[in-house]
């Protein structure tokens, strides 16, 4: 990973996939709640998601399932 952040390696197309599904979400997250709780969430077991870390989901390729739980966090916030 050192060698993709110098730039002197690219990802494989699914690291670079799973990198760039985890940006969006966190991107997401962003906008309903702190920077700090961001990392926090994703590491945390959550019960939507049969008590796995959404880190874990996303590293399976489940970008989806992570994706509607942000979503109905999205729409909590305009509650």
């Amino acid at each position: 990973m050192n060698a993709w952040l110098r730039a002197t390696r690219r990802p494989r197309a699914e690291h670079r996939d799973r990198l760039l599904e985890l940006v969006a979400i966190a991107d997401r997250l962003t906008s309903v709640m702190d920077d700090e709780q961001v990392g926090l969430w994703l590491q945390k077991p959550s019960v939507a998601l049969d008590d796995q870390r959404p880190l874990d989901v996303l590293a399976d390729g489940r970008y989806r399932d992570v994706s509607r739980v942000v979503a109905e966090l999205e729409n909590d916030s305009f509650s």
